[in-house]
């Protein structure tokens, strides 16, 4: 563990009192959902102390806070370990968050100004800039604006709240799911159909680019995970 995070320590800022606890939280989440630890890994709350340059205090308060988010699992009289990605809950995410981002392109695109279509569509080009550079931390925070400017422009704000709820087990996924080079390029092309039929103005054809884009993208994390387990399927067999 020592190796993956001897470049990951917080930042000064970052450490100032009253904004260290939430800044440690986000810190080790974001290591876990990118990868940075990877299932299974144990968690060493000494080493993190050293590398992340924070005392033992806000690294266990941060610990407890992420096995509540259900990052982490709590083993007694052991170090944490970061949680595997679970299946069943995967395909549940995948009949729950398609029909959520269906449902916001729908009344986004009833109501979408070109302001607003302008600021989709830079992200976008964000997208594929930091795909051509290989970028995918950067390319996963633009492609986490993307999303949440849609649910954003739906106005809805019941949606907007059940959104905001999911959108951390979303993410784990979401990151997960474009780890392969064939999966990333689809994704690329997919988001394309999402912001043409957005400028477009249809809301039909923009709920089903999302819903489409949403199980795309989660099932093949779930093939791979299935082909890890010994099932039939491997990310390549995906559609």
């Amino acid at each position: 563990m020592q190796a993956l995070l001897a470049k990951t320590p917080l930042s000064d800022d970052a450490r100032r009192k009253g904004q260290l606890h939430g800044n440690t939280v986000k810190h080790l989440r974001n290591l876990i959902v990118t990868g940075v630890l990877a299932p299974g890994a144990r968690l060493n709350e000494r080493e993190l102390c050293e590398e992340i340059g924070v005392s033992r205090t806000p690294i266990r308060e941060a610990i407890k806070t992420l096995v509540q988010e259900g990052l982490l699992r709590a083993l007694p009289n052991q170090s944490p370990v970061v949680s595997d990605l679970d299946i069943e809950e995967i395909q549940a995410l995948i009949d729950v968050v398609s029909t959520i981002e269906g449902l916001a392109g729908e009344l986004a695109a009833a109501q979408v100004g070109e302001e607003a279509i302008a600021e989709v569509g830079l992200l976008h080009y964000q997208m594929m800039l930091h795909h051509t550079r290989d970028e995918l931390p950067a390319y996963f925070e633009a492609n986490k604006a993307f999303h949440r400017r849609i649910i954003e422009l739906s106005r809805n704000s019941v949606l907007i709240w059940v959104w905001e709820l999911l959108a951390l087990r979303v993410d784990r996924a979401r990151y997960t799911s474009n780890l392969w080079p064939a999966r990333w390029e689809k994704a690329i092309e997919e988001h394309q159909l999402i912001l043409d039929a957005l400028t477009a103005r249809d809301p039909a054809r923009t709920g089903q680019a999302l819903r489409a884009h949403v199980r795309n993208g989660l099932s093949t994390l779930v093939a791979a995970l299935q082909a890890k387990q010994g099932g039939p399927r491997s990310p390549a067999d995906t559609p």
